[in-house]
Parts: C-alpha cells; structure tokens; sequence
C-alpha cells in the first residue's frame, strides 16, 4: 500500500508563487470577515439585538491593517534606500501603533461581545457578538497572513 502513490510526482515550487498564495489568502479572510459584518448588521434589528455603532470597531481593525501593511520590512530593518521623513524609527513607531490599533479592535470586540451578548440574561441572540468578535479576528490574521506571507526580495 505505501507504493500507490509513487507515480505521482508533485513538483511544485511555492516559493514562486508565496506572493501570490499569502496576497490570495488574506484577501479571502478579509472579505469574509467584511462579508460577516454587512450580513450580521443586515440580518439582526438595531433594536435590542444589534447597535450599527459596532461598525467602528471593524473599520478600526481595517485601518490598523492598512497601516500595519503600509510599512515594508527593509524600512523596519533600515535596509531602504530612502529614509523618508521619519526613517527607521518612525516606520517602527507606525508600525507598533497599527498593532495597537489592530489588537485594541480585538480587545474592544472581546468586550462587546461578554458585555452585550454572553452576560446578558434573557432570551436573546448571541450569535451577533460572536460575529463581531469573528469578523474583526478575520482582518486581524489577514492582515498578519499579508503582512508577514510575502517576501519581498524576489530578485534580490
């Protein structure tokens, strides 16, 4: 039985095709967890089971990932041949303030969720607040998987 598979040759290289593989994954969680967020603010009423201000929460995370990618690697390392206005530690301060921004969206989704849905007695959905907590944790590792998936010395 350990013979089946021997005529088969896989010859892949996936260091080829990284860029493309972490660009193709993190779009996909950042679209679900977009699309988690429209579909829960239109399917539950914002009275009593969904506060549309819940958004600013994601828009928060979606910012931080855009800052986060914002900065490339050799600008963190001091490898850039340009040191812009702020230079290395500038980039690093930009970058250290999108992971704040980035877990400080988690944390704030964390709370609603045990705040407004889990703790809360009475018969009442809580599948809100899990999608709340879900969709900002999707842009959290999209941005993580675009952030630290890609190489950017393809040439080099």
């Amino acid at each position: 039985m350990s013979g089946c598979l021997d005529q088969f040759s896989c010859d892949i290289n996936w260091d080829l095709k990284r860029n493309a593989i972490a660009s193709c994954i993190s779009s996909a969680l950042f679209f679900m967890g977009w699309w988690l967020m429209i579909d829960t603010a239109a399917i539950y009423t914002p009275v009593g089971q969904w506060n549309n201000v819940y958004i600013v929460v994601t828009v928060c995370g979606t910012i931080a990932m855009f800052m986060v990618n914002a900065v490339s690697n050799s600008q963190i390392r001091g490898e850039s041949f340009n040191e812009s206005i702020l230079g290395t530690k500038g980039s690093r301060l930009w970058l250290m303030l999108g992971f704040v921004f980035s877990f400080a969206s988690l944390v704030a989704a964390l709370w609603i969720m045990f705040a407004d849905y889990v703790l809360v007695t009475g018969d009442h959905p809580t599948w809100p607040g899990v999608a709340l907590f879900f969709h900002n944790f999707l842009i959290f590792m999209a941005s993580l998987i675009y952030k630290f998936g890609r190489t950017e010395e393809l040439w080099g």
